[in-house]
């Protein structure tokens, strides 16, 4: 078989054509290898929300479940009367502001109502009371367990810082067992509770 004879020009054309080939290839290659890869994001954890805040007031008075309540900030006397139980029938919630709102540490002191005065006695328009003649003018006296501020603060001598305290005398004994007991109370003397006396009542 006849040999087939390569002039040295035709194998240079031959070398560079596959030297560029190659360079091609490799190029190809290199860019394959190089790719950027897509950026991997993590997910975004939830934020936990904050915790609701909270207050503790004490409640007591005319209520079925006197105690400590903790409730949330915000939170309005008549929130804390309701998770009491609720006003008892002495109740008298039209003294209280239940849309005020609660503090921490505060106490919601719901009043009672006053006794109803005697079957025969007429009110008049300064709640005092007339009899017929020859008896004296009669008037409901005043009930220093279930009193509140207001109504303590109209009994002569007896203003409303002075009312408070016999309110905080109430609320650490629990109730006043006999008019004497004021004498406990700092701004009352003995001559200030003979002149309750005929006006209020334990």
């Amino acid at each position: 078989m006849p040999a087939i004879s390569v002039s040295r020009s035709t194998a240079l054309v031959i070398v560079c054509g596959l030297l560029a080939l190659l360079v091609l290839v490799g190029n190809r290659l290199a860019g394959a290898g190089t790719a950027q890869e897509p950026e991997v994001v993590a997910p975004l954890e939830p934020v936990a929300a904050a915790a609701p805040q909270r207050v503790v007031v004490h409640v007591v008075g005319a209520v079925r479940r006197p105690g400590l309540y903790r409730l949330q900030e915000g939170a309005r006397v008549a929130d804390a009367v309701a998770r009491a139980g609720g006003g008892s029938r002495r109740a008298h919630l039209g003294g209280l502001n239940l849309a005020a709102p609660l503090v921490d540490g505060a106490q919601v002191l719901v009043p009672a109502r006053l006794p109803a005065a005697p079957a025969g006695s007429l009110a008049g328009s300064t709640g005092a009371t007339s009899s017929p003649a020859g008896e004296a003018a009669f008037q409901p006296k005043l009930s220093l367990s279930t009193a509140t501020a207001e109504q303590l603060d109209e009994l002569p001598g007896v203003g409303p810082v002075t009312a408070q305290k016999i309110l905080d005398y109430r609320t650490e004994q629990g109730f006043v067992r006999s008019i004497d007991d004021l004498d406990a109370v700092p701004g009352i003397g003995p001559a200030r509770i003979e002149q309750l006396r005929d006006l209020v009542t334990p």
